[in-house]
């Protein structure tokens, strides 16, 4: 029987799929990606404060997999929002910054317990502010541009548990079958389920950047996917139709395994250059302005592109009015950039900005 877009596709195949994943191709690939992958885990290593990493370029992610959803913000919206989160800011901008605390709070709960239905639920409840559950409703249909139904997901809360269930056990079943192809297989799977009635597309990718780190092959949850995926769009939806109208999965897994590793060696290439940038200012600070010299007070600057002094304050490096002088002296080097927006006063790091935006 062909299969019918309009129709819930509640003959969704279990996992795994009943076809070879690891063919000679993927396994080429896999080898690719794996490699760089495994370059940028070292690299992130080496930084001094990892939460920097966390609190900067997973901003990006949170921003930019949420421009896939068509919630958009700036750059400068969303780090001003971020420095000062009793502030006002726009809906999308706070949504933004709450994708963003949902990964925190998956990569903090995953020290503890493995990636399971219930922590899908509690990340999807994060980033929409309400208490979403199990969809139990029908008459969820996702459509295209045009309006035409392109897909019609599984119905009925027991028959989504029993898939969800049956994707938990393939995802820590030792199997022998490569992270990375796993990882492209369950994304396809939870995005197939669309178990929720909001919030799918990003809790999946969510998904899959807690799952590198369950694996060991990431420590931290920086990775960015859905650059990737903005850049090639139609090839993602196009392979997402695919799978489930013909069982393409090689085209598929080929996919991710490409947008892990062209991503993997962009944020190498980013961690990088920002390493570089804070030696440069460590350097310059410890020549030009070696009474105000701490290595704590460079990585409070690194951390955000937005400080402020109360940031200098709560890292214990000095009190209010001498926190002001520091990050006064650094502007006065041309490292931060003074800039009042209401009441508040914030010193800007351009390059860590202009680095983080590009």
């Amino acid at each position: 029987m062909p299969f019918d877009r309009a129709q819930p596709y509640n003959d969704l195949p279990l996992l795994p799929p009943s076809v070879e994943l690891e063919t000679k191709a993927v396994l080429k690939q896999a080898i690719s990606a794996n490699r760089v992958l495994a370059n940028l885990r070292g690299l992130a290593a080496q930084i001094p404060n990892q939460g920097m990493l966390i609190s900067s370029i997973a901003l990006q992610e949170a921003r930019l997999s949420s421009e896939i959803e068509n919630i958009v913000t700036t750059n400068d919206e969303l780090y001003r929002a971020d420095a000062d989160p009793e502030g006002k800011s726009d809906p999308h901008t706070k949504e933004v910054l709450r994708y963003r605390e949902a990964l925190y709070h998956g990569f903090q709960a995953l020290k503890a317990r493995p990636l399971t239905t219930n922590l899908f639920i509690e990340i999807v409840r994060l980033i929409k502010q309400t208490e979403l559950d199990i969809r139990a409703i029908p008459g969820t249909a996702l459509k295209n541009d045009a309006g035409q139904v392109i897909y019609t997901p599984p119905v009925g809360e027991a028959v989504i548990r029993d898939k969800l269930g049956n994707l938990e056990q393939f995802i820590h079943a030792e199997d022998g079958i490569d992270p990375l192809v796993k990882m492209a297989v369950m994304h396809y799977q939870f995005e197939a389920i669309h178990p929720f009635p909001d919030g799918n597309g990003r809790t999946g990718r969510i998904i899959n950047l807690l799952y590198l780190v369950e694996k060991g092959l990431l420590d931290i949850p920086v990775l960015f996917l859905s650059r990737y995926i903005i850049a090639n769009r139609a090839a993602y939806y196009e392979g997402l139709r695919r799978v489930t109208e013909s069982q393409d999965w090689e085209n598929w897994i080929l996919f991710m395994l490409r947008a892990i590793e062209s991503t993997a060696q962009q944020t190498h290439d980013q961690v990088q250059r920002i390493r570089a940038l804070m030696e440069s200012v460590r350097a310059r600070v410890q020549t030009e302005a070696p009474a105000i010299y701490s290595k704590d007070l460079i990585e409070v600057i690194f951390r955000h592109p937005y400080t402020k002094i109360q940031f200098v304050v709560d890292a214990s490096i000095a009190k209010r009015q001498t926190a002001s002088t520091y990050l006064q002296t650094l502007a006065g080097l041309g490292i931060l950039r003074e800039q009042k927006h209401g009441r508040e006063k914030y010193y800007i790091n351009e390059a860590l900005f202009n680095e983080l935006a590009s």
